[in-house]
């Protein structure tokens, strides 16, 4: 078994960022891995799905639990370029995932670790650990890349 690093598994992670921003969805992408093999991936879906839930980490903890056939994810490791929001850090600590690792933090929104500490709350049922800032300057970048063609496209 070859063994990859974070940086790897977040390359991937970033692939479906920039698959998403492709379809004009906010460029977020997720990827789960068990022992080394990547075993889900997603990017955003909101609009595409026309579904507030439909983030890349939900959609990925999603198509974890089906390819394991258990909602218990603590062999788990997700990857994400941004990260995750209260409701996607809530479901990782309901869903008892191992590990997340994410790129660039969200000071306004983060939950997990910059505006709140939803993976890391002591009074949960389950912590995740967390790693923050990989590939951080890649992830900040194609979000930035992609709010600027937006507000291009908006003005006059």
């Amino acid at each position: 078994m070859i063994l990859f690093d974070d940086e790897y598994f977040m390359r991937r992670a970033l692939v479906m960022a920039e698959t998403a921003a492709e379809a004009g969805e906010v460029p977020v992408g997720a990827i789960a891995v068990k022992d080394g093999e990547i075993i889900a991936r997603a990017g955003n879906q909101v609009e595409l799905l026309k579904d507030a839930t439909a983030h890349a980490e939900i959609l990925v903890i999603t198509q974890a639990e089906a390819a394991l056939g258990d909602w218990r994810l603590d062999k788990v490791d997700i990857y994400v370029t941004k990260e995750p929001c209260a409701m996607c850090a809530g479901a990782m600590v309901n869903a008892h995932v191992r590990r997340l690792v994410y790129g660039m933090a969200d000071p306004r929104s983060g939950a997990a670790g910059s505006a709140l500490d939803i993976t890391g709350f002591k009074g949960m049922l389950w912590n995740v650990e967390v790693k923050a800032g990989v590939l951080e300057s890649e992830c900040r970048a194609l979000m930035q890349q992609f709010f600027r063609k937006i507000r291009k496209a908006k003005s006059p």
